[in-house]
């Protein structure tokens, strides 16, 4: 048990340390060959946030361990909203912008509700892993076709705070990190993986309960810290757009690549219980934020929402508990 723990706990600090070299690399390398930064912010940044999480999820898949692969993605969006966002909150109000409401939200709202139809047979198969990546593929293409009007300045200002986040490397740096951090993410996980299993089977309990506790946690970290170290630096409208962003990116690439290799199925606990309180995060954010909009005014993400998915986020891990 000790051993485990401490393979969890070292291989959780190199996945995120390496995904963060991994998103610089990449980052780095899209900037130098002549991407822009909102593309680069929208489509790199995001799905390198997302690679501990896509990683893990396939080494689970294959190893079939399913329930940590299911787990680890709804678990993360849950731990994106409740922990990262209402930590974050916490520390500094989140200014909802009008950019985030007509590009973020609504795709983020469709993606939930898509999920939610695939997961309702209790199964997801390669014929549904294929529609999950047929959806990331659309919403890519969205992202790289979504360019402000000259007239968008709220737009344009978000675009200009993400550009001074991206990271500068000369080509060499860029691709050695690159290597680097997807050889130390590939490494660390399949570690995780094997050490999080152990803990379940000696500990008995599911799979599903590590996929949805200690590996969702451990994966959201790079969010949290990107977020916090958003707010910190000024960049409030950043931290939102990680989180919704993350969770768009978890629903499509997280879920949908393991299905494609290894078809997996779960119990129902999944989609009522963990989908359940998923969906309920992410409709409260989505109508709170759409509330500011309808009545024509900026709208905060303050410390009482804040304090209420810290609280949501702490009850659903006591749920956990008590029925694990």
């Amino acid at each position: 048990m000790l051993v485990a723990s401490l393979t969890i706990f070292f291989s959780i600090a190199v996945l995120v340390w390496s995904a963060d070299k991994f998103v610089n690399g990449s980052a780095s390398l899209a900037r130098n060959f002549g991407m822009s930064p909102l593309l680069i912010g929208l489509t790199v940044v995001s799905l390198g946030t997302s690679a501990p999480e896509i990683l893990v999820s396939l080494t689970a898949a294959m190893a079939g361990a399913s329930g940590i692969a299911i787990g680890n993605a709804i678990g993360s969006n849950i731990a994106n909203i409740g922990l990262v966002l209402g930590i974050t909150a916490l520390i500094a109000p989140l200014p909802v912008k009008s950019a985030l409401t007509r590009k973020e939200l609504p795709i983020l709202a469709l993606v939930t509700l898509g999920a939610g139809l695939l997961l309702i047979n209790l199964n997801l198969s390669r014929l549904d892993g294929f529609l999950l990546l047929g959806g990331l593929c659309a919403t890519l293409y969205l992202f790289a076709t979504y360019y402000p009007k000259s007239n968008d300045k709220e737009l344009i200002e978000e675009i200009k705070e993400e550009e001074e986040e991206l990271p500068h490397l000369t080509t060499g740096s860029a691709i050695f990190w690159f290597l680097a951090g997807l050889i130390l993410l590939v490494v660390s996980s399949r570690f995780l993986v094997g050490a999080a299993t152990d803990i379940a089977l000696q500990l008995g309990v599911s799979d599903l309960i590590i996929g949805l506790t200690i590996i969702a946690i451990g994966t959201s970290l790079p969010e949290l810290a990107a977020s916090v170290a958003s707010v910190l630096k000024g960049h409030h409208d950043i931290a939102l757009g990680n989180v919704i962003g993350s969770n768009i990116f978890n629903l499509l690439a997280v879920m949908s690549l393991p299905a494609v290799i290894a078809p997996y199925s779960f119990s129902e606990q999944v989609v009522w219980r963990d989908y359940g309180v998923m969906t309920a995060f992410t409709v409260i954010l989505i109508l709170f934020c759409y509330f500011g909009i309808l009545k024509g005014r900026t709208i905060n993400i303050g410390r009482t929402l804040g304090s209420l998915f810290f609280i949501g986020y702490i009850g659903y891990m006591v749920l956990l508990y008590l029925q694990s």
